[in-house]
């Protein structure tokens, strides 16, 4: 791991073992689940869970987290993490991006690059993922070790 990207984690509050549930001074965080297709009832899976966990993106044996799984966010091939496919955060001008939401329902609005979505979510852990995109997809592996 790169002393480059200790510094954007940390920043980004992503620290290894500060997965859901921890946060800047012991608060407590939410469990950011991220849905997605035209419906939003497709579960793409859990956006700050520890790469142990089976639900989340970081898990790279997981079915959320695989690159080579048609139904996630890093596969290139499927509708959620093609950059050229409406219904992906990856996608520029994205306006069928999917949502994040906790455990409850309530909406963090939504996972997406396009930077004029008026409904783009402002969790800065989430939007330092959306950002940082491009280094995270050429580096995954290193990434999904600070989670």
């Amino acid at each position: 791991m790169t002393r480059l990207w200790a510094a954007l984690l940390l920043a980004a509050g992503t620290v290894a073992g500060a997965g859901a549930g921890a946060g800047p001074a012991g608060a407590q965080e939410q469990e950011y689940l991220l849905y997605g297709g035209r419906d939003l009832n497709i579960f793409l899976g859990c956006l700050n869970c520890s790469r142990f966990d089976g639900d989340s993106v970081w898990n790279k044996a997981g079915a959320y987290g695989s690159e080579h799984d048609r139904s996630t966010i890093w596969s290139k091939a499927s509708p959620y993490g093609s950059p050229y496919n409406d219904l992906s955060p990856w996608h520029p001008h994205s306006t069928d991006a999917p949502v994040v939401r906790d455990r409850s329902g309530r909406s963090y609005g939504r996972f997406t690059r396009n930077v004029f979505d008026r409904e783009r979510t402002d969790v800065e852990s989430l939007l330092w993922i959306l950002d940082n995109y491009d280094s995270i997809i050429a580096d995954l592996d290193s990434v999904r070790q600070r989670y």
